[in-house]
């Protein structure tokens, strides 16, 4: 094999390693972006428990004492 053919196969099996390696991280990322909920968090002001709602209530009930509070806002 001469030099040209071995630097193209060199340059062709670089280019292949890195775009399996972008190709697996998108695909991670969107597996891991699927799981991400918009729940609030919530902190009861009665009994300190912290617990999650969904995202579009602005008060939610506590699961433990039964009061009701407003999201935290960290």
């Amino acid at each position: 094999m001469d030099v040209l053919a071995l630097t193209s196969l060199w340059m062709i099996l670089i280019v292949a390693v890195v775009g399996a390696f972008s190709i697996l991280g998108e695909f991670r990322r969107r597996r891991i972006g699927a799981d991400v909920s918009q729940d609030r968090v919530f902190r009861c002001v009665r009994c300190t428990s912290v617990y999650t709602d969904d995202g579009e209530v602005e008060r939610s009930r506590c699961p433990q004492c039964g009061k009701t509070n407003e999201a935290f806002r960290f």
